[in-house]
C-alpha cells in the first residue's frame, strides 16, 4: 500500500509531462502537414539543384563592368 502512495503521483506526472508534450507539439505546428514529407520522398532533389542558379554567381546585366559584351554590343560587336 505504501508503494501505490509513490507510484500514483508518479504516474500522475508523467502522464502531464507527456500532455504538455503533445499540445506543445500541437502549438508548434508539428501535426499541420501530415502528407507534405510523404510527397517530398516522390521528388528528385537533383533536378531541382541544376535548374536554379549557382549561389554567389551575381547575375548577368549592364551594370557589371566585368561582364563580357552582348553580340552586336560594345568595340567589335558590328
Amino acid at each position: 500500500m505504501d508503494q501505490l502512495v509513490i507510484l500514483i503521483p508518479i504516474a500522475l506526472g508523467l502522464g502531464l509531462v507527456g500532455l504538455a508534450a503533445f499540445l506543445w507539439s500541437l502549438r508548434s505546428g508539428q501535426f499541420d502537414d501530415l502528407e507534405g514529407a510523404a510527397h517530398r520522398i516522390l521528388f528528385d532533389d537533383d533536378d531541382d539543384a541544376a535548374q536554379t542558379p549557382e549561389h554567389g554567381k551575381q547575375p548577368r546585366s549592364e551594370e557589371n563592368p566585368h561582364q563580357p559584351a552582348r553580340d552586336g554590343e560594345g568595340p567589335g560587336g558590328g
